[in-house]
């Protein structure tokens, strides 16, 4: 197969604070060891974008030497925690942004897909849209008319297909988006985590769609997420990214043990204490897996209990909020779900979650789940009109296999959660 993309020495620079480009000062200091032909003096400069620490420069190294190749057909996925550069790299092979050093090589048409409402115009109706980003990719309005009923029947946004854009659901644009960036041919597909924002119906489907675009098509798929149970049924192959350095790079399950390492040596800094946005009615900032004693883990022990620990920030009271959380095994992909409102329907259905830091405890079953390495994610939410914040999958922790009441009856059985059932003839 040959090679679509080759990345050599990609590193990107940013410059921290109000202007992100660098003051006259700086520009003027660059343009004159440009003129006499010297080395721009800010690239010698910079720390690891290390989010969680104070540093001493103004400028970080979102990217550092960052080297590899995909080959026609493959399907890579990028992994690392939040903020290891995930996304920057992805907005530079989209070529949204340029490297500050480095070059990179690309043949064939790309469709990215990075966030909610990446191409669109949101003035245009749906139909407008999906002709000008197929325009935009070369298409011809032949070809794109012959996709049109394809791409709406994806996105199951027929009635809306007129309506300008700016009135969709974040659901809906993502769907939309996904429809047009799968459906019109692209050699190279791109797609950030940005799925997420979809229900579970159409994520499936989105898998689904670019397994086929992979396999039968033969077209090269670029995936990020921190859904590892979809990198591991998607991906044939994945670089991991720390701190804006590519730690790592091989086969799908070898990468997510070494990603999983990472979280774990970073379990004791999963709050998040950032300042929130002025508009923002919640946040959520951290979720733990601890035992009885409040006590960190990462390995956990079926002999003994195990909860997890959720704390949300309000900055805007209201009984409309709700609490959803998904745990999500790693080979086996998502095994249970749990709603703050629909499982405790008369305690808090009415209830005025009222401004301030709460914290939440659940215990897990941990007599039902198979061992293995699990992931959870949050999500905080005005249902079916607004969801408010999400955590995705930087809490990982592993069930202990040969502690488990199960153990001695998984032998042989399939699934990641395996009940004791007692069989009577009757």
């Amino acid at each position: 197969m040959s090679t679509v993309i080759k990345v050599e020495n990609i590193s990107k620079q940013y410059r921290l604070g109000d202007v992100g480009t660098g003051a006259l000062a700086h520009d003027v200091n660059k343009w004159w060891h440009k003129v006499r032909g010297k080395e721009n003096p800010y690239l010698k400069i910079g720390e690891t974008n290390e989010r969680a620490v104070k540093g001493e420069s103004d400028y970080v190294w979102a990217l550092k030497d960052i080297n590899f190749e995909v080959k026609q057909g493959e399907v890579l996925g990028i992994i690392g925690r939040n903020g290891a550069g995930k996304s920057t790299l992805l907005k530079i092979l989209s070529k949204t942004t340029t490297p500050t050093t480095g070059s990179i090589k690309i043949k064939g048409r790309i469709a990215s897909l990075l966030e909610v409402g990446t191409g669109f115009h949101p003035e245009l109706s749906g139909r407008d849209n999906i002709f000008l980003n197929g325009a935009i990719l070369g298409m011809t309005n032949r070809e794109i008319k012959s996709k049109f009923d394809e791409i709406v029947d994806f996105a199951g946004v027929e009635r809306y297909i007129d309506t300008p854009v700016k009135r969709y659901s974040s659901g809906m644009y993502v769907r939309l988006a996904f429809g047009v960036a799968a459906h019109l041919e692209p050699e190279i597909l791109i797609v950030d985590e940005v799925l997420a924002v979809g229900d579970a119906e159409f994520q499936k489907k989105a898998l689904g769609k670019m397994k086929d675009v992979s396999e039968k098509d033969g077209r090269t798929v670029i995936f990020v997420s921190h859904n590892m149970g979809a990198v591991s049924q998607l991906c044939n192959k994945a670089i991991v990214l720390k701190e804006g350095i590519l730690t790592n790079a091989g086969e799908t399950e070898a990468m997510i043990k070494s990603y999983l390492q990472i979280t774990r040596d970073a379990l004791g800094s999963t709050y998040d204490d950032t300042p929130p946005r002025v508009d923002q009615k919640l946040k959520i900032r951290g979720v733990k897996v601890t035992d009885s004693d409040y006590n960190v883990m990462s390995e956990v022990n079926n002999e003994e209990r195990a909860f997890i620990q959720i704390t949300i920030e309000i900055f805007e009271e209201s009984n409309g909020y709700d609490f959803g959380m998904e745990i999500i095994h790693m080979q086996y992909g998502n095994i249970f779900s749990t709603t703050l409102k629909d499982t405790n329907l008369e305690k808090y259905s009415n209830d005025i979650i009222l401004k301030g830091t709460h914290t939440y405890k659940l215990e897990l079953p941990l007599a039902y789940l198979r061992g293995g390495d699990y992931f959870i994610t949050l999500a905080a939410s005005i249902p079916k009109i607004q969801i408010l914040d999400v955590y995705m999958h930087e809490t990982q922790f592993s069930i202990l296999d040969k502690t488990s009441p199960v153990a001695k009856t998984s032998e042989g059985r399939r699934g990641a959660i395996l009940p004791i059932i007692n069989w009577e003839e009757v």
